[in-house]
């Protein structure tokens, strides 16, 4: 699947977002726009093949460029975690579960308002933890606890950290439950 995903800072500040892709299964030339937090526009292009897809994608690419939009690299944007206290130090199959359920919902979630990819995920330490970068961790935080509320039985349990892109590694908690006031990996 070809993919492409670009941002624009308004002069008031706000962060807009266009992607577009073509998935080959489907043989759709998708474009997907609005602000960044916000639940997207898309428009969809039915019975597109790869050859066609490909010019699509490069005129896509060439008029954001044209407007203003870039790509923001990786090593500028935050990193999020969430992470759910387990009962077991390795998991159970319930807690695979809750991982890959997890997973789904923030990937969607995430993508449908611009807002990032989820990076990865592991289960040790009596922890499941799923690894985000975003290019606004403010509103990525609102959006995990949004989604993960809505799509898990376990949000009681859940710790939602942020990595600023000058320290990725320097976790700050941003919510946790009654109690916590800390985070590690």
């Amino acid at each position: 699947m070809s993919f492409l995903r670009l941002y624009r800072k308004q002069d008031d500040g706000t962060l807009q977002f266009r992607e577009a892709w073509h998935d080959e299964d489907t043989a759709q030339f998708v474009v997907n726009r609005g602000i960044v937090g916000h639940v997207s526009t898309t428009k969809e292009t039915d019975n597109v093949d790869a050859d066609a897809a490909e010019s699509l994608l490069a005129a896509f690419a060439s008029q954001c460029e044209d407007d203003g939009f870039a790509e923001i690299p990786e090593a500028e944007q935050d990193r999020v975690a969430a992470q759910f206290a387990l009962k077991s130090q390795t998991g159970t199959e319930r807690d695979r579960f809750l991982e890959r359920q997890a997973v789904r919902a923030l990937t969607a979630h995430l993508a449908w308002r611009g807002l990032g990819t989820v990076e990865e995920s592991a289960i040790g330490a009596g922890r499941l933890t799923i690894l985000m970068r975003t290019v606004d961790s403010s509103k990525a935080v609102a959006a995990v606890k949004t989604c993960l509320r809505e799509n898990t039985s376990d949000f009681t349990k859940l710790s939602i950290a942020v990595a600023k892109a000058d320290a990725p590694e320097d976790f700050r908690l941003k919510h946790g439950p009654a109690g916590i006031h800390s985070f590690s990996l």
